[in-house]
């Protein structure tokens, strides 16, 4: 679906900001939250990132690399998430990331004792709880994106 966005409007910050102000203004302030007060590790925040843009199949998303301190993943990161079952370029806790991104996104009810066991010997429960905050943004908005036709000209929206 293509939402009817007037002529000279940004796509992103008119559905987002004028469509549904309430909404969508606090949406935008939750998406650029997990960009700017999260505490995991790039590699591992991209891991996750990159896998729900892959399975919600958002252009945009799968594009971006998300930058800190001037730092951003390497060439071939993404290719790498694709194959992030058997690829050398991970760690344990960047493979995990992946994981937990794909079976929150495609096997929520598949998250058993034998996941758990192997996530909290890497991560700890506020890592979880942010990593699932994070999933989560990136899951609902970047699909809204996709469905709604915006994620060929999307951009984190600033309100």
């Amino acid at each position: 679906m293509n939402l009817d966005i007037p002529e000279g409007k940004d796509p992103i910050a008119y559905v987002w900001g004028e469509m549904v102000p309430g909404i969508g203004v606090a949406a935008a302030n939750f998406s650029l939250a997990v960009y700017s007060h999260t505490t995991l590790g790039l590699r591992e925040f991209e891991a996750a990132r990159l896998r729900i843009a892959q399975i919600n199949g958002c252009m945009f998303c799968m594009d971006w690399r998300t930058e800190r301190d001037g730092q951003k993943v390497e060439e071939g990161f993404l290719d790498a998430v694709t194959q992030w079952r058997t690829t050398d370029a991970f760690d344990d806790r960047t493979r995990l990331a992946a994981e937990y991104a794909e079976r929150y996104a495609l096997d929520h009810h598949g998250l058993d004792e034998e996941f758990w066991s192997r996530m909290t010997a890497h991560y700890s429960q506020v890592e979880i709880a942010e990593l699932s905050m994070c999933i989560g943004s990136w899951l609902a908005f970047g699909r809204l994106n996709h469905v709604l036709g915006l994620d060929a000209m999307c951009v984190l929206p600033k309100f």
